[in-house]
Parts: structure tokens; sequence; C-alpha cells
């Protein structure tokens, strides 16, 4: 099966460099037949020149709607704290690198003097050695106490393939030291043999945040001496730890600080994040303590050439016969296969594990077509693997074996993938931190490197590739976690009661609602009190009470049904939408179909099958007000924030052509119910404005689900999360506040700060959405703007310019002072966007409720 755009035997990486050079932002390009084959060069080619070539296909020029040219920059060295060992230094600098840079030697002295200190500098700065160097300084005085471990150190990643990357790291750079430095992983792949070894004798532990909340602090006896001996936490990656499972972790970390406490230790915390808005008051958040920060980036960098790329308007139709862009999966992997044709090792990053299967499968087949060695050098990396899949494509990459790989966010986190020179973005991938980590991935050690995002059709990335200010111009955002949320609290009071009685001493750390928690837990029986202290009463592991990524529940286990092999598994909150009967599931490559889900026994039975096409789920929203903390007034108009119960239900799925997203039916499904107490921001509109606006009742409900889809899309430029994180729910006229209604409400049990964040910017919000609606070059709404992918009314009834003239009216009455005052990312000349929207409902679908 072919998916290229071109016919067979034409591919545009067979096309040699064009003569006319790509301009800041409207490249062009000539197109020139070759037969020369693919290769493999030693030496990089410019990124100016494999973007020139990716352009130069038939309408491909056309596809850039920008391109960003970040000039080389120098570095600036420093010398190590007098402090640092002799030894460590050499062992420094035996592997080249004779100096540090001026941020590496200031995190050093930090650590030094005992200071927890945060590292917020781009992609291949040398974080790592920044913290390492006194790390392992330490660790080798810790190796002539008597024991032969007076010092420990715990280092915690988000996920197991960049722990595992990092004690590569940490055995190459101490392997002078000898034994002084003994580091070892200990997660969930780690044999049962090796943890009473790595428990009685490693003093470089390397994790991740589950086992230690899971496996390390229930277990704290049996981490005695090790804990006892700790004198620095290394938190890597820590911008990743935001919203429920940044919360989670905080707490975590405030058990970790307690036992510690407890034998006689007081860790200094040492942080790394990639660029970042207030990184020093992010890492206060998590670790709980004061952290010091050094963000001024010394080291040197190479040029950076990123593109901005839109796939093209197809012929089909979609959904009320909107236009349907080409899909990001199918342009994504012809960029990939394009690459690999020229040598050019590259990452493509996708948002999803089915994405990242598809766009394997489709430039496996498309090299195959023109050279079946090269479909050998492509493969996916993604989370739900086995580990001895993950171990064998990782040797794979470092080997240099595989020329491009489509990867999930596994490989963003900081792994070394040194010697790539370009990546793939198929979908903004939430953040512009993520989005700056991700392109850092390519271009190490100097060189030049290519980025190119890839849009996907929805409000958001179309948005941002024809607003590039918003991504070059603007701060990244800040994180956000909120520790006190007591659906995190709980349980890991409850954790911590069973590691250690809990004491009223005890809330001063795990902050100040844990003093009203704590009666509650008593009231339901999970703790009882004993003269000062509350203690874990039960027979059954507390630390069992929450799953820290959020999830919850057992996960769902995938099983071929004719085999009984186990394929992986997915988390049980993703289970109704992604393993539901008739489900398309994508594992290393192959298809299959969901034959039954038993939701009792959480497994899926699931047989190969080649389905044309992907499947989408529907679900349908109420939502009731549960308490309003804060209401303002937007001119007549009311912008809220507070608890609301939220009840989804999965109805019904979509399947959809695997290239082109064309629809090609839908089937319903009975799935229960299922209820969700969490925050939201909601505003409403009052009749007098509905005159203003010129919206009639025929039309209300489509305008306000309009703009509820809109603003779903594009709250993700304003608060770190995804529009999967979050949900809407739009009515005429809401029977809690009698009023037409639009709701954007956290995913998450308790919420996780993104509807806050939206409360708090919700006047930039809500103009970027307008403007968003506003200048997409549909007529009657299309899923660039107003169409929602998952949306359980089948995108209907949705009116576009009545969205537009509904928002222009509430942003006029957005106070300048208050809630939602934040810099704007809007262009100054967009309030005359809403004269490019017809003003009457042609074509546009009227009527019903939203």
């Amino acid at each position: 099966m072919a998916f290229n755009h071109l016919r067979a035997g034409v591919h545009d990486a067979l096309r040699p460099l064009s003569v006319t050079p790509v301009t800041h932002s409207m490249p062009m390009a000539k197109n020139h037949r070759s037969d020369r084959p693919p290769t493999d060069p030693a030496t990089p080619l410019p990124p100016g020149t494999v973007l020139d070539r990716l352009a130069s296909g038939p309408s491909r020029a056309a596809r850039i709607t920008h391109t960003e040219h970040l000039p080389s920059r120098a570095g600036r060295h420093a010398v190590w704290p007098d402090r640092i060992r002799p030894e460590v230094i050499a062992a420094v600098q035996a592997c080249g690198i004779e100096h540090p840079w001026a941020h590496q030697a200031r995190v050093a002295e930090h650590a030094l003097d005992g200071d927890s200190v945060v590292v917020a500098t781009g992609t291949a700065s040398g974080k790592s050695l920044a913290y390492l160097v006194p790390v392992l300084s330490t660790l080798l005085d810790g190796a002539e106490a008597p024991n032969g471990r007076g010092a420990t150190a715990l280092y915690l990643a988000p996920t197991k393939a960049l722990a595992a990357d990092q004690c590569r790291a940490v055995r190459a750079l101490a392997q002078p030291l000898g034994n002084a430095v003994r580091a070892a992983v200990y997660d969930g792949d780690t044999p049962v043999e090796e943890r009473e070894w790595i428990r009685q004798y490693g003093n470089y532990v390397l994790t991740n945040p589950d086992m230690l909340h899971r496996g390390v602090l229930p277990s704290h006896p049996r981490w005695s001496s090790f804990l006892r001996a700790l004198k620095y936490v290394v938190i890597d990656e820590c911008h990743t730890y935001r919203g429920v499972f940044g919360s989670h972790v905080a707490q975590v970390l405030r058990r970790l600080r307690r036992l510690c406490a407890r034998y006689g230790a007081s860790p200094v915390f040492l942080l790394a994040s990639a660029t970042a808005a207030e990184p020093s008051a992010a890492a206060g958040r998590l670790t709980g303590l004061p952290v010091v920060e050094v963000a001024d980036d010394a080291s040197p960098r190479g040029e950076l050439v990123f593109a901005l790329w839109e796939p093209p308007l197809t012929e089909l139709r979609g959904e009320k016969g909107a236009p349907v862009r080409r899909t990001a999966t199918a342009e994504t992997a012809d960029l990939l296969t394009d690459l690999a044709l020229q040598g050019v090792r590259s990452v493509a990053f996708v948002r999803s594990r089915r994405g990242a299967e598809l766009i394997s499968v489709i430039a496996q087949e498309r090299l195959a077509e023109i050279d079946r060695s090269l479909a050998r050098r492509v493969a996916a990396y993604r989370g739900g693997y086995l580990p001895e899949e993950r171990r064998a494509l990782e040797r794979a990459l470092h080997s240099g074996d595989l020329l491009g790989l489509a990867a999930t966010t596994a490989l963003e986190l900081g792994v070394d993938v040194s010697g790539l020179d370009a990546v793939l973005i198929s979908g903004y991938p939430g953040t512009r931190a993520s989005l700056w980590q991700q392109a850092g991935r390519a271009g190490r050690a100097g060189q030049g490197a290519l980025a190119v995002l890839v849009a996907r059709d929805d409000p958001l990335d179309t948005f941002l590739v024809h607003h590039p200010e918003a991504l070059f111009d603007q701060p990244v955002e800040s994180t956000v976690l909120d520790p006190d949320n007591p659906y995190v609290l709980a349980p890991h009071l409850c954790a911590a009661a069973a590691e250690l009685p809990l004491t009223e001493e005890d809330t001063e750390l795990f902050g100040p609602a844990s003093a009203e928690l704590l009666p509650q837990l008593e009231a339901a029986k999970l703790l009882r009190r004993r003269t000062k202290a509350w203690h874990w009463t039960r027979r059954e592991r507390a630390a069992d009470l929450t799953d820290i990524r959020g999830g919850g529940g057992r996960p769902v286990q995938i099983v071929e049904a004719g085999t009984g092999r186990l394929l992986g598994t997915v988390d049980e909150a993703a289970a109704h939408t992604t393993v539901h009967e008739g489900a398309v599931h994508l594992h290393q490559g192959r298809t299959y179909l969901v034959r039954s889900f038993d939701q009792d026994d959480s497994v899926a039975l699931v047989e190969e099958a080649n389905p044309p096409y992907t499947t989408v789920a529907r679900d349908t929203t109420s939502i009731s007000v549960l308490d309003t903390d804060v209401e303002l007034p937007w001119g007549a108009g009311r912008l809220c924030y507070g608890s609301v119960e939220v009840t989804n239900q999965v109805v019904s799925f979509l399947r959809r052509r695997v290239l082109t997203g064309e629809v090609l039916g839908e089937t319903k499904l009975d799935l229960p119910p299922r209820t969700l107490r969490t925050r939201a921001v909601w505003w409403t509109i009052t009749e007098d404005q509905l005159d203003e606006a010129r919206i009639p009742p025929e039309i209300l409900g489509g305008a306000l689900h309009a703009a509820e889809h809109a603003s779903i899309g594009m709250l993700p430029l304003f608060a770190t999360c995804d529009r999967w994180d979050i949900g809407g729910v739009s009515l005429p006229l809401h029977p809690d506040t009698l009023l037409p209604t639009v709701f954007v409400y956290d995913g998450h049990p308790g919420g996780a700060g993104f509807a806050e964040r939206a409360f708090h910017t919700a006047r930039a919000w809500l103009a970027a959405t307008r403007e968003a609606i506003a200048s997409c070059e549909c007529n009657a709404g299309c899923p660039s703007c107003i169409q929602s992918p998952k949306c359980g009314n089948g995108n209907e009834p949705l009116h576009k310019a009545g969205a537009v003239r509904l928002l222009t009216v509430l942003l006029r009455g957005a106070p300048e002072s208050s809630a939602g005052r934040q810099d704007s990312v809007i262009p100054e000349d967009s309030a005359s966007a809403e004269d490019r929207v017809a003003d009457d409902a042609e074509g546009a679908k009227e009527a019903g409720p939203a």
C-alpha cells in the first residue's frame, strides 16, 4: 500500500537542491529530477540545504508558512570550584571537556554550598554535567568512609529510557574512578536478584517517581543505610512535572524529605529543566524548598533553522462538508521518508502512540518501494513496549543503525541521541517548553540543525503556523501544578502515615490543606488517631491508593486473542477511548482490532487485521456547578471559576481513512458513564449582549458550541496542558446559571490547575480563540477552527460567524486589570478579523442545543 501523494517512483527526496533559497516566510523551490542514490553522509548537510530539498517537490514550498533562523552562539568558559576533587576533574577532561561552561560552574558552586539549585538552560547545554560533577566529587569523598558508602545520591527521571541513558553516561564518566561510584538503575525492569545489591551497595541510584512512590518509600527500612547517607537528590527534566502528575510528584518528594529527616539526612536538591518561566518558583513548588536559579546559558549553539509547515487542503470533504487538510501523520511520514533517503538522521516526535506507529509503518512502506534495505532503518519508539523492545531500539539509535525514528515524548526527555540532523514535530506538543526541548534533540555538539513543526488540523496548530510570533517572540510557559489538590494530597497523607505515623508537625511539610484533610481521612476510617499521631491501619498498601500519573485504576492489558500474548497496556482512564470494542490498536508496526473489552477484568482482546482506517472515540458531557470561588463582571456577562461535577460517557467512535482523515462511518457504543468532580472556568452572556452580537435563538447553540470547541483548542497556548487534558460544555440555558454558558474544565479529579490558569489569562485566551476562528479560511467551520475530533454531538450545531460575534461582544466587556490580563500573543490588527467572516449563517448548521 503506497501512501505517497506523488505517483510511484517520483520521490521528493531524489531531487537536488533548489537554486532558489528559502526566504524568511515565502520559501520558493524548483523541481528537478535526479537518479542519484540515497546517501548517509559523514558530514551533515547544512540545515538550510535539507529544508530546500524538502520544499522542492510539487506544491511543497507553499506549505512552509514561516522559517525562523536562529544564529549560532559562542560559549563562555569558567573553572570548576576548587572543592571539586581533582580525580573528578581529570575524569571530565578525559572525556574531552577541558573547561566547564559558566553556568555549569555556578551550579556546582551552589551544590557544594548546600543550596538547592535549578539549572534551566537550553537543550544540549551540559545540564547533566553541571550536577554530576559535584555529585561525583561528594560520592568520592563518601567512598573513603569506613563502610565505603558515606555519601549517596538519588536520581529521578520521568521515564525509564532517560534513567537508563543517564546510567550509561554516569558509568562512562566515572569509569576512571573505579568502584568509588556504583551507579545502578532501580525501576520496574530491574531483576529481583539485583535489587538487594543496589539497596546495600549502590551509591548513585537512578529511578523514577513511580518507583520511589511504590517501591522505595514504603520499604524505607530496607533503604535506611542509603537514606541516612543521602546528600543529593537530582530531579532531571523537572519541567515535565506539571498538572496532576507534577502535583503527585511534589507530594512524593515531601514524603522523601520526611523520611530523610527521620534518618538524620537533609539532602540538597539539584534540578534540571528546559528553558522555563520562573524556574526557581516552579522548582520551589515541586520540592517545597527555596531553590536558587541558574538560567544564563553559556553553552555554544549551532545554527537552527525552524520551519512551520502546514499540510495542504485536499479535495475531500469532512463533516458538514467542511474542507479537510492532509493529516499531519501522513505529511510527517512523507518528510521522514524524504530525510531517510537523503541520509539525514532524524527523529519525528508524535503526540500519540498510535501516531508513532502509523508514521513508522507508512515511512517503511514508502522506503521499501525504493530500497528495501532502507525500510529496516526506520522504526517507532513509544511507551507500552516491553522492556527488551525498548532497550533494542535504544541500542539501534545509539549505534546509528536507525536513520529515522517516529517517537513519542519518551525520547524528548533528555535521552542522548547525539548526531541527529533533523527533528520533525508532528503537531504542536502542547507547550513552548516541549517544542524547544524536542527541537533541541538535533544538532548537538555545535552542529547546525533543522526543526520542522507540522501542523495538525486543529485550531491551535493552525493559529500557530500563521502567527509565528506566538512561538518565537513569547517566553515559555509557567509550570502549572497544585500540590494542595485534596484528591492528590489525601492518598499521599495515607501513604506517609503508613511509612511513619503522621503528627501535627508534619502538616507544615505537607501544606495547610493537610490539617483539614486528616480529620476527614480519620472519619473515612483510612487513618486512626492514637495519642498525638495518625496511623494507617488497613492491610492493603497505602501507596496503592493512587496512580501518580493521574490515571487511576488498574492498567488495561492488551492481549492477542489467538495466542494469549501480552502486547502492552493502556491506562484505565484512557481505556474507554482507546480500546473499546472495534477500536484500531497499533503495536510494533502491526495493526489490531479490539474484539472485546472486559472492564471487570481490565483486559482488551485484539486480533491482527489490516483495516484502511483509524478510530476516534466520541463522548457526551453534562455539568453542574457545585461551588463558585470567584466571579467577575465582564460587561453584563460574568467570568467565573469554581468546582463542578462532570458526567461523561463515550457514546460512539468514528472510522477515519488513514491518509486523508475522511470519515467512513460512525458506530455506537454502550459504555457506562463516568462522574468527575473537578475545577472549571465558565463565562455567561446576557440577552442584551446576544442582541448586540446579532445572535438569534436559532443560532445561539451553534455559536456557543463553536466558541467552546475553539477555546478548548487554544487553551494549551496559555496553560501547560494538552487539549485532551481538558473538556468543555456549552448550553443556551444552563440550569445553574440561568444564562447561556460555556464551561471549560480540568479532566482530572480535583482539578490540575489548567482551568485556574485559563481564568487568570481569560482575556488573552479568548482573544486568541476569536482570532483563530475569524482568520480561518473556511466558510462555515472546519477542524482548523471550530470542529472537534472528540465531539459527542457530531459537531452539531456549530455556527462560525456567530461564535466570532459572540466573542467580540464578550471581550468588549473584559476588564483591563483583573483576571485575563496578560501580554497578548495576538497581532494588533486582529480586531478587524471578524470582517473576514460572513455575518450570516451561510453553509452553517443551525438550531438545536449544544
